[in-house]
This record gives C-alpha cells, sequence and structure tokens, in this order.
C-alpha cells in the first residue's frame, strides 16, 4: 500500500482509540447520545454503498477468472439478453454477501444507483429473473457443471498456497434436512423424523472449510446416498491440486465398506469413520484384557496466559439436581484397538474403541454406572489410538459448516418449486461461503516485521463466521466515483481489518501466479 494510505489508516485508527481509551469520566449532565438538530438532505452527485467491500470481492473473482469459466462452461441460455450466466450466479452471490437473506433481496440491489455504478453494471436481475435462471437446471448434470467450473477455478486458487498446504487434504462429509413449508415442490420427501424437504450431502475441505460438492436429494434418502462417488470426485480434485494424501471423515453412516478397499489400494488415501456400535463389535471390545486399555487425556481447550478464570455456578446442573432429573456424568474415557474385517472387505483394518465411564445420577442419589463403547475404523497405520480419536472429534467443524450455510449464507431456503432449481440455488448461495474462503486464501502474507500478524489475519478470515466477515470486510461504507475509466471505492470509515480489504484489494491488480 501507499504510504499516505498507511498514515490515513493510522490515523484513523488513533482517533477512535482516543474515543473509546478509558478515562475517568465525572457525572455527565447529559446522556451520550445527545444528537438533536438532524435533517436530511438529497445528494445531487455523490453516491455512496453501504457495502464497500463488495468491490474487492468482484477484484477477486475477475481476477481468478470465475466469470469467464462459468460463460465458458454453463451454457443454460440460448442468447444474452441482456445477461450472461456468470451475471445471474454471481448477483446471487453478491446478494448474500451485501447482507441480503433472500432471492427477494436483489431487488434492493438492481434499484441502488450507486451499487450498479459500484460493480459497473447497467442492471442487475431481478427476483423473478433470477428464479426462472435456476429453473433452467433441470438434470443432475447441469448443476454438477456448474460444480465442477467453480472447482476449476479453486484449483487455481490453491495453486497460490504455500508448498506446506499441500502436505493434507481432509474431506469431511455429512448430511443435513432442508427443510421446507410449501406443498407443491417436487422431489421434496418426509424424513424419519417427520420432516418435509429436503436433504442435501455436503463434501467439504476441512483445511479450508470450503464446500467442494453440495448435493440435494429428497428427504427420505439415507445420509449416505451417493457420498462414495462424490467423495472419489473429491480426491479426483485434490490429487489435481498436489496434496501428497487425503483423509476422509464422516460418521457411522459413511463408513460404506464396499469403498474401504479401493481407498486403501489408492495408497494415498486414508479415512477414519465411525463404525455402529452393534453386540458384536462391543462383545469384542468387553472381551478384551485389561493391559490393552489406556486412559484418554484430552488437552486443554486454550491455553492459559495469565491465571486461570474462576468458573461460573452451573445452574443447569443445580435445576436438573433439584428437580429429580436423570443427570448423565462422564467419569472418564479409555482407548484400545483390535483388527477387524467388515464383511464387504478382503482384508482388516484397526477398529479403535474408545470407552466411555458414564454415572448415572438422579437428584443427590448415584442410580448405577455403566459403560458406553464408540468405534472408529481406519487404515492410518502410523498414528496412535488417541490420534485417531482426535481425528475423528474434529470433524465437528463439519457441523459449524452446515450451520453457517444454512443460518449465515441462507443457502438452504429453497424457494423455488423442484429439486434441481433449489439445488442449483444452494450452490450459487454457497459461491459467497467460497468466495469468503478465497478472500482469506488470496489475502497476501508479505514478510518483514508484521509477518506473524498477517499470517493471523489470514487464518482467522478462513475460521470467521459469515457474519463477522460480512460485517468487518464487506460493510464498510464507501463513496462511489466514476473518473475516466476508473471506479474509485472512497472508504468513508475506517475499522482494524480496513488494512486487510485494502492489501487484498491491491494485490488483485497484479497477474495471478501460474
Amino acid at each position: 500500500m501507499k504510504r499516505k494510505t498507511h498514515q490515513w489508516m493510522a490515523c484513523r485508527g488513533r482517533r477512535i482509540r482516543d474515543r473509546l481509551a478509558r478515562r475517568r469520566w465525572k457525572d455527565q449532565p447529559h446522556p451520550m447520545l445527545r444528537a438533536g438538530n438532524l435533517r436530511y438532505e438529497l445528494a445531487q452527485r455523490d453516491r455512496a454503498i453501504t457495502c464497500g467491500g463488495i468491490g474487492a470481492v468482484h477484484l477477486l473473482a475477475q481476477h481468478v477468472g470465475l466469470p469467464q469459466a462459468i460463460n465458458r462452461h454453463v451454457r443454460m441460455l440460448k442468447r444474452h439478453v441482456p445477461y450472461f450466466e456468470s451475471d445471474h450466479v454471481l448477483s446471487l452471490a453478491y446478494n448474500i454477501l451485501a447482507d441480503g437473506s433472500c432471492m427477494e433481496d436483489l431487488e434492493l440491489l438492481r434499484t441502488n444507483e450507486a451499487v450498479l455504478e459500484a460493480l459497473g453494471a447497467q442492471r442487475l436481475p431481478d427476483p423473478t429473473t433470477a428464479g426462472d435462471f435456476c429453473r433452467r437446471f433441470e438434470t443432475d448434470d447441469q448443476v454438477l457443471r456448474l460444480q465442477e467450473t467453480i472447482n476449476e477455478v479453486r484449483l487455481t486458487v490453491w495453486k497460490q498456497q504455500d508448498q506446506s498446504f499441500f502436505k493434507q487434504a481432509i474431506l469431511d462429509a455429512d448430511g443435513t434436512m432442508a427443510p421446507t413449508y410449501g406443498e407443491c415442490k417436487r422431489g421434496m420427501d418426509i424424513s424419519y423424523k417427520g420432516q418435509w424437504g429436503y436433504h442435501p450431502l455436503l463434501i467439504s475441505l476441512a483445511n479450508t472449510r470450503e464446500p467442494l460438492y453440495l448435493v440435494n436429494r429428497p428427504g427420505n434418502r439415507p445420509s449416505h446416498e451417493q457420498a462414495d462417488d462424490y467423495l472419489d470426485k473429491a480426491i479426483d480434485l485434490c490429487r489435481r491440486a498436489g496434496f501428497q494424501s487425503i483423509v476422509l471423515r464422516g460418521d457411522t453412516d459413511f463408513t460404506q465398506t464396499w469403498k474401504l478397499d479401493p481407498w486403501d489400494q489408492a495408497g494415498d488415501v486414508i479415512f477414519v469413520f465411525g463404525a455402529d456400535a452393534g453386540k458384536a463389535l462391543i462383545g469384542r471390545a468387553e472381551a478384551l484384557p485389561p493391559t490393552a486399555w489406556r486412559r484418554l487425556e484430552r488437552p486443554a481447550r486454550y491455553e492459559v496466559q495469565t491465571q486461570e478464570r474462576a468458573k461460573p455456578e452451573n445452574i443447569k446442573e443445580q435445576i436438573i439436581q433439584k428437580r429429580g432429573y436423570k443427570n448423565l456424568i462422564l467419569e472418564w474415557e479409555d482407548v484400545a484397538e483390535f483388527r477387524h474385517q467388515p464383511h464387504r472387505c478382503k482384508q482388516s483394518y484397526r477398529m479403535v474403541v474408545l470407552r466411555k465411564k458414564i454415572a448415572v445420577e438422579q437428584g443427590m442419589q448415584r442410580l448405577f454406572e455403566e459403560y458406553r463403547y464408540l468405534f472408529y475404523i481406519t487404515n492410518d497405520r502410523v498414528g496412535t489410538a488417541e490420534e485417531i480419536v482426535f481425528q475423528a472429534n474434529d470433524r465437528c467443524h463439519q457441523e459449524n459448516l452446515i450451520e453457517q450455510l444454512k443460518n449465515g449464507v441462507q443457502a438452504m431456503r429453497n424457494p423455488l418449486d423442484n429439486l434441481h432449481s433449489n439445488w442449483a440455488y444452494m450452490v450459487m448461495c454457497s459461491l459467497a461461503w467460497t468466495l469468503k474462503a478465497w478472500c482469506g486464501l488470496l489475502l497476501p502474507v508479505p514478510s518483514g516485521r508484521w509477518e506473524s500478524r498477517h499470517r493471523q489475519q489470514k487464518h482467522t478470515i478462513l475460521t470467521m463466521e459469515f457474519k463477522r466477515f460480512r460485517n468487518v470486510l464487506l460493510r464498510i461504507p464507501c463513496q462511489i466515483v466514476k473518473t475516466g475509466r476508473r471506479i474509485i471505492y472512497r472508504i468513508l470509515s475506517w475499522n482494524p481489518w480496513t488494512s486487510c480489504l485494502l492489501r487484498l484489494a491491491e494485490a488483485m491488480h497484479y497477474p495471478i501466479r501460474c
């Protein structure tokens, strides 16, 4: 960045820190919010937007060639009058990034002249036109082509990363219910919980929390259906990117014993799946000698920098004891392992057992104690049993990603009338989350005095929730100035992440590294 820009940001930062600095206040005669003589005027020439970060995201999309790739491979329109395929896809993604929550919010963007000027657009699709475009997706292959196109661009983004990035890819698979309250949506069905809707399957890269494949299915389909095919597609994608090894993770529904042998024979694939705690496996675990079990010590959630804080009272525990509810208390955990050959496999694999001792109490009285078992099947021949358990437990981040796609990005609202159009809408909205991840991956980390801070900012963007990303990097008020052949975003406010936005936007003006 220019030296003048650094000085401007430092000045803005000092001013806000001075305002918020601790001081010994005297008793104030008036409330803090004291503005009263306010007037509204309509600007004649100046135009501004509240989502100034959208310009950097659009630069990023142009930088990696996303619009060109969509127009080249996703041919859904016979004539471009006036929109291209990329206009529809990016409009829905930008709608989510610009604080929209549904397809109808597109109307707010297309009627905002400043937004149109900021994106260099004559007009944007209205909600009905966007819905018509989504309904053009009528087959699995058409939606898959859109996802494969995004993944081809994803490879370009991954190529910009350091060599350490390609040491290991961790792929998570899980399903979730996307309920709908409509009665005429084709392809929906009722789940085993009695809930109407769809049952999307998500395959994601845990390293960056990017959704690689999002598959829409009727609500009555099992979680693991089609998971093996899409895991194979994700494995192929990671191999093309240059990852040295690939880890597959999933719960008991994703064990898919018919695929374990081919994955193991591939040589670069390690799987860690949950296994059903059936009577046969529990019997084998109980038959293990006492010397086979080791106490599991879980690491602390965080490192105490100064001194440990006092824990607050557990209100739930008090209510449970007072009302005489049954309470399950974890006493300790043990791990062991044995060899196990599933009936569809030609060879045996490690079966890691986690044994939990549970005390059952009611009121202030202990009723009894019991053991509960969790099983994990893996072809990891190097890691310890404890490491396998921790690896499997880390899959919980997939639940956080699903929650963000549901409630942060609002990708699973199912606003359309059939399975494939809602599937296409899911993919286009989830592109907003993907663009967030790419902002983190492509944020430059210059070497020097502040390298560690810049690297931490890069990691924080990858892991932050969508709402926070939108607040700190997108909801930045900017004045839009058109001069010559340039569109200038003149930043009108400051926050600690403004420097990241400026570094990202500046980096997008340089050619991409092959």
